[in-house]
């Protein structure tokens, strides 16, 4: 078989699996150490055709993946692989460039910096902004209170109890102190606290357990005048601001110092790609900046290697690129405006509903709620182990909570009644 015919093969898997996913368990059945005893323990002495890989693929290791393109995938905030954006991953792949500098690959840096001016021109954010892309906000978060740590080192690092605790593993590794503020009834991080010993604040737009956005203008006067790091985490809800009506969730926004969005959340584009915007480009290069003999920089030219942790780049402009022409300003409004609808649609349901309440306010396309009596973990689980959706738990004022996040590209109003019938069910 040639490359053309196992490209075939391969581009004809991928053509079914997208027009039949929605068909399949979204998540798997199997038990740990199930696929590997599937599989070889030792690899192989002699070259094997790419069908028998395709065929141990399907047959072995797809069904043991949770699959995170599923229309009824509710548990997190979603990522879609949608159709732009698989075949600029296959592009990608084909160049297999590395673009941790202007020299190594022109034309992936300035396809980067073009794609995250557009990125921000579609967000409303400010005009002027050094923009890059890391792998996921863990990075991101890590880049930015890095950089704070360069401007302000050895102070602590101030965030919401509800922020992701992507912000602790961060302050972990850059030996800082962080410490937890308390949020209001809204799970908003109350924004008078003492920033004396503070290096940075995270203020968090959508927190991962109720989708809250905090006082992220006050909290950035407050930092500016104290000379404090500001680092916006709006790895989910900041999409949301593709639509003017959701634009009120980044206010106040241009007065900080980072803002992080993952275009792999709820923009449709393949993990992993999240965008990093700073009006501080010189902090991030004092944090990361170091050269090598044998890798010059142009003048005139921006190197990415010096603005994050990582040295190797994939070339992952392309994919959003792609995925921003394709979709389109209208058609990413469209979608964003269709999930918020579907939610706010489940919403009433639940609040229509005996014996069910809504936990938390819905700001965008997740959907926080309860029942009052049974045990909400032992929903969660039982409606997942149907096959049929999956849904996770949280904890909010001390109590288990389900969590519908609506965000796949292909999820339909069908869809979010099949989880509803299936929650209800698991009840009674």
């Amino acid at each position: 078989m040639s490359f053309r015919d196992d490209l075939a093969a391969a581009s004809e898997w991928v053509a079914s699996y997208v027009e039949t996913i929605g068909e399949r368990p979204v998540v798997s059945e199997v038990s740990p150490g199930e696929i590997r005893a599937k599989l070889p323990s030792a690899p192989p002495d002699k070259a094997e055709p790419f069908a028998d890989v395709l065929r141990d693929f399907d047959e072995v290791i797809v069904p043991g993946l949770t699959l995170w393109n599923h229309p009824r995938f509710f548990a997190f905030f979603a990522n879609t692989g949608s159709e732009p954006g698989i075949l600029a991953e296959l592009l990608t792949a084909a160049l297999n460039v590395n673009a941790m500098s202007w020299l190594t690959s022109p034309a992936a840096t300035e396809l980067e910096q073009l794609t995250l001016d557009w990125l921000a021109q579609l967000l409303g954010l400010p005009a002027g902004l050094h923009g890059h892309i890391e792998d996921t906000a863990s990075t991101s978060t890590l880049a930015a209170l890095a950089a704070a740590r360069a401007l302000r080192p050895g102070g602590a690092v101030y965030a919401s109890e509800q922020s992701h605790f992507s912000v602790e593993k961060a302050v972990r590794l850059l030996d800082l102190e962080l410490r937890k503020v308390p949020v209001d009834d809204e799970f908003r991080m109350l924004p008078d606290f003492p920033l004396d010993d503070a290096t940075a604040v995270v203020a968090t737009v959508g927190t991962t357990s109720s989708t809250s956005v905090d006082p992220v203008r006050r909290l950035a006067e407050r930092c500016n005048q104290a000379g404090v790091w500001l680092h916006v985490d709006a790895a989910y809800a900041g999409s949301a601001a593709v639509c003017p009506e959701f634009r009120w969730c980044l206010d106040g926004v241009e007065e900080a110092d980072s803002i992080v969005v993952n275009p792999h959340k709820w923009l449709f584009t393949p993990i992993d790609c999240s965008t990093l915007w700073t009006r501080r480009p010189d902090a991030l290069r004092d944090a990361f900046a170091a050269h090598g003999d044998y890798l010059p920089s142009r003048e005139g030219a921006v190197d990415f290697r010096d603005h994050g942790p990582a040295l190797g780049r994939r070339f992952r402009a392309l994919k959003l690129w792609t995925v921003l022409r394709c979709y389109g300003r209208e058609g990413l409004q469209e979608s964003i405006r269709e999930h918020v609808r579907q939610a706010a649609l489940f919403e009433e349901w639940v609040r229509a509903e005996p014996a069910w309440e809504i936990s938390a306010p819905r700001h965008f396309s997740t959907v926080c709620f309860r029942h009052q009596s049974a045990d909400n973990d032992e929903i969660a689980r039982a409606a997942t182990a149907t096959g049929r959706i999956f849904v996770a738990t949280t904890r909010l004022r001390g109590q288990s909570v389900i969590r519908l996040a609506i965000g796949n590209g292909w999820t339909q109003e069908a869809d979010v009644r099949e989880a509803w019938e299936v929650l209800r069910e698991c009840v009674r």
